[in-house]
């Protein structure tokens, strides 16, 4: 259902280059006023460096400041017709023009806003294509057909100092207390308790910095950069791709030092995050046994596959979740696979699903009122989708996980991590998971160059 009505939606045209291999689009990176998605595809059995595919926004055309996806997609198809000529219907998706997007977990507790972002340049490379895709006003001209200048390297922050967010661990841990003595009385199956912790460098905090050590580290998330988010979240809400859904669902969670005898923490005493003391296959072999886990994963399954179904002709919900092995945690996954009615963009289904179990609970009312309740943080958008979206409607919308906000005082990041809880949750395993998920941010804030 459109908005009754929309901010303003400007006039905008549009044009499209083929590329000769421009080399990593990161190079092209500022380090201010930009966009990046990344996502490292394997390049086979042979080995090798793997291909980086994806896309980077350079300047801003037209931006846009939203309560709601449905707002968003209503706006941007507005903006799309208002084109002369977007491109052809059978154009690769994410070429041409898009836009970026970053969107609040709960609109109704938060003091932020989402935000849709239309640069002025985009560079996009994906299966060996590369293109250049120019936008401005139709008023105006468009920027030379020229690719841009290469960056000078990010510096990295300097010594980082740690403090607590809205909660210290001890108080976290009780208000995951508080969350099973919810489930135990009824009503309540599972709840996502996020926490915060706030990193302070001594120099100002380059988001290209974070993006260039996250990327290679964790080569099966998604990369990404929007307004002022950061991070590398594994977890796709729904990709779109010429009318072919994949939503990867990650909901059961295991550390890799869980079962061994030292365990670090990320917090008020600063930090250090999780040790291999069992191989990868046994660590893998009890998370994909744990009756907690895979009560957890069904239940966050179970939400996507019922708000997908309205939206498809067709669904593939596959019986068993495997394990998506990351360097700091091992998540059960499903991929679901549908085929979308015709029309239906991916802004849209964004809107269908979110917030899906796996970051706010189940049943949805339930698990949102007691987050607003008893979390005690305002997650603004950490946990919303974060992604893109083309002008035919295809587009990739993650959620907005293992990331961080950058401050307004350039030196700081709040950081965010949250753990689902049920009814045989206990709160210090919670707040060691928690401190798992805050390692890819820490690590990446804390490396220096050699």
């Amino acid at each position: 259902m459109q908005p009754a009505s929309l901010p303003p939606v400007p006039r905008l045209r549009a044009v499209t280059t083929p590329l000769d291999d421009p080399g990593p689009l990161q190079d092209f990176l500022p380090a201010a006023g930009a966009s990046a998605w990344f996502h490292r595809e394997a390049t086979g059995a042979g080995g090798g460096e793997p291909r980086e595919d994806g896309v980077i926004g350079l300047g801003v055309a037209a931006r846009c400041e939203v309560d709601s996806l449905a707002e968003a997609d209503a706006w941007w198809r507005a903006v799309v017709a208002a084109m002369p000529d977007p491109g052809p219907d059978d154009l690769p998706s994410g070429v041409g023009p898009l836009a970026f997007g970053s969107f609040t977990f709960d609109r109704d507790h938060t003091a932020r806003r989402s935000v849709l972002v239309v640069p002025a340049m985009v560079l996009g490379s994906r299966d060996g294509r590369h293109w250049m895709t120019r936008i401005a006003p139709a008023d105006r001209p468009l920027p030379e057909p020229a690719l841009p200048p290469r960056a000078p390297s990010p510096v990295g922050p300097g010594e980082v100092s740690w403090s607590d967010g809205a909660m210290s661990g001890p108080e976290w841990e009780e208000a995951v207390a508080t969350a099973v003595r919810r489930i135990d009385g009824g009503g309540l199956q599972k709840v996502v308790l996020a926490r915060d912790v706030v990193a302070t460098t001594v120099d100002r905090i380059d988001p290209r910095w974070l993006v260039e050590r996250l990327g290679p580290r964790y080569p099966r998330c998604w990369t990404f950069w929007v307004d002022d988010m950061v991070g590398a979240t594994p977890e796709m809400l729904v990709r779109v791709d010429q009318g072919l859904v994949t939503s990867r669902v990650l909901a059961g969670t295991i550390w890799r030092g869980a079962m061994g005898p030292k365990r670090r923490t990320v917090g008020e005493t600063g930090h250090r995050g999780v040790e291999d003391t069992l191989s990868s296959r046994a660590i893998a072999e009890v998370l994909s046994q744990s009756e907690k886990n895979l009560g957890e994963h069904a239940l966050a399954v179970e939400s996507v596959a019922r708000a997908l179904a309205p939206y498809s002709t067709s669904m593939n919900v596959p019986e068993t979740p495997y394990v998506l092995e990351l360097p700091n945690v091992m998540h059960l996954a499903t991929d679901v696979n549908a085929a979308v009615r015709p029309g239906t963009t991916a802004l849209a289904l964004a809107a269908a699903l979110h917030p899906s179990a796996a970051v706010c609970g189940t049943p949805t009312d339930a698990a949102r009122a007691t987050i607003a309740e008893i979390e005690g943080l305002d997650r603004g958008r950490y946990s919303g989708p974060v992604g893109w979206i083309d002008a035919h409607g295809n587009g990739e919308w993650a959620i907005a996980l293992r990331c961080g906000r950058l401050l307004p005082d350039g030196r700081s990041i709040e950081l965010f991590a949250g753990c689902g809880i049920v009814a045989d949750s206990e709160p210090a395993n919670e707040l060691a998971e928690s401190n798992a998920k805050l390692v890819p941010m820490r690590d990446a804030l804390e490396e220096q160059r050699d």
